[in-house]
């Protein structure tokens, strides 16, 4: 990160949770909204397997789980982040991988993604993730648009080839 993410409004009607098993159905429905923007047909879109894979992250240290809600109605999400602490392997250093941010479509959408993500990166600063990285899929425009609004700045480009199916990619 190279700058100070943007001021959110305190007031703004919405608050910022950390996320509970009770929100794990949503939670399933945002990862399947997020694998399907990534990945399209080959999507996972089982939400069984989604509700596992988080509830194993929920409350779990190094785990930064959270939900947006209206003030009015807390226990309804209309947003969820989720940053995992990591270890560089060769270096020792702590950072955050940012795994998932996706928000409901609400009229303030852009700006429960701005709450979210500003959370987000106060958690990661107080557990003291010095850097924050983070996979959007090209074509994600407003993702994209949200991470750079926070100072995240391109850093690598995943370069992919598909082979025909079951035989291996003429050389």
């Amino acid at each position: 990160m190279t700058s100070t993410p943007p001021a959110v409004s305190a007031t703004a009607g919405y608050l910022i949770r950390d996320a509970r098993t009770a929100d794990l159905d949503a939670i399933a429905g945002y990862e399947i909204e997020i694998a399907t923007v990534s990945f399209a047909d080959e999507a996972i879109t089982d939400p069984a397997l989604h509700r596992k894979r988080v509830l194993g992250a929920l409350g779990k240290p190094g785990e930064i789980t959270l939900i947006a809600a209206a003030r009015g109605a807390p226990d309804l999400p209309l947003g969820w982040a989720w940053l995992s602490a990591r270890t560089n392997s060769l270096t020792g250093a702590r950072y955050g991988n940012f795994r998932s941010l996706a928000v409901s479509d609400v009229p303030d959408r852009s700006l429960i993604g701005e709450l979210l993500l500003a959370a987000v990166i106060e958690a990661a600063d107080q557990a003291g993730l010095a850097m924050l990285t983070g996979k959007v899929h090209a074509r994600n425009l407003g993702m994209r648009a949200l991470y750079r609004k926070f100072g995240f700045e391109a850093a690598h480009l995943t370069m992919e080839r598909r082979g025909r199916r079951g035989q291996a990619p003429a050389s």
